[in-house]
């Protein structure tokens, strides 16, 4: 398992396909799994790489609370798809080679295999708590919001087709994205109109313009074109 070369172009290009349909490198929030793979990361990926970017700029805004993260950071060789090897320089082996052996003694195999399951078994009281919670509770209604946003590129040459992507390529719980258009501003260059479906509490306007700013090579601005509650 790894990425290849997450200081290259082709590993960031093998971390994009591997996020097309998904939001984390494991599970559904984020882990020390992501945090793992950020820090082996140089340099932002490219706008073209839009998955990837996304992700990019979604675990960039939990770096002040990182080593809160769930999980056990692991070598980069335990991520990624199969068949491809970790060889991003720096990194943490993921097997110990022949040569290596003198080296055994230094490493403290149980005291490892202790802290993973001590971390696992308090995941696993915390998500039985939160279970239980719910249960407890009266089903609430969950408040819904339409919005209708107007997405505008830099000029009449901006793939219009390749900036959708990348805004549909924003997943986050809470969000379903909807229908969109082509609408003309004037002087041959067109907006992207597309529409959304968000739970209240789980996504906002400010939350979705900086995700989607975020691809600037695509995209000038974004605007609110209707919001309605549902």
């Amino acid at each position: 398992m790894g990425f290849g070369d997450l200081k290259s172009s082709s590993g960031l290009k093998v971390l994009n396909e591997f996020l097309a349909d998904r939001s984390y490198i494991e599970g559904y929030v984020p882990s020390q799994a992501d945090v793992a793979v950020f820090d082996a990361i140089s340099s932002p990926p490219s706008a073209d790489l839009c998955h990837a970017l996304r992700w990019y700029n979604h675990i960039k805004s939990y770096q002040s609370q990182k080593n809160s993260l769930p999980g056990v950071k692991k070598p980069l060789g335990q991520y990624g798809p199969a068949g491809v090897a970790d060889t991003t320089s720096g990194s943490a082996p993921a097997a110990t080679s022949k040569d290596d052996d003198e080296d055994d003694d230094d490493i403290d195999l149980f005291g490892s295999d202790e802290e993973e399951d001590a971390e696992a078994a308090r995941l696993k009281e915390q998500r039985l708590a939160e279970y239980a919670a719910k249960k407890a509770k009266k089903p609430a209604l969950i408040a819904k919001s339409s919005i209708l946003l107007d997405v505008k590129p830099w000029d009449d040459e901006t793939d219009m087709a390749k900036l959708e992507e990348c805004v549909r390529s924003i997943q986050m719980d809470g969000l379903v994205w909807g229908q969109s258009k082509l609408v003309p501003v004037g002087y041959g260059i067109k907006k992207l109109q597309i529409g959304c479906v968000v739970e209240d509490d789980k996504v906002g306007t400010d939350i979705l313009e900086e995700q989607i700013t975020a691809f600037e090579d695509f995209v000038q601005s974004m605007d609110v074109a209707a919001f309605n509650k549902i």
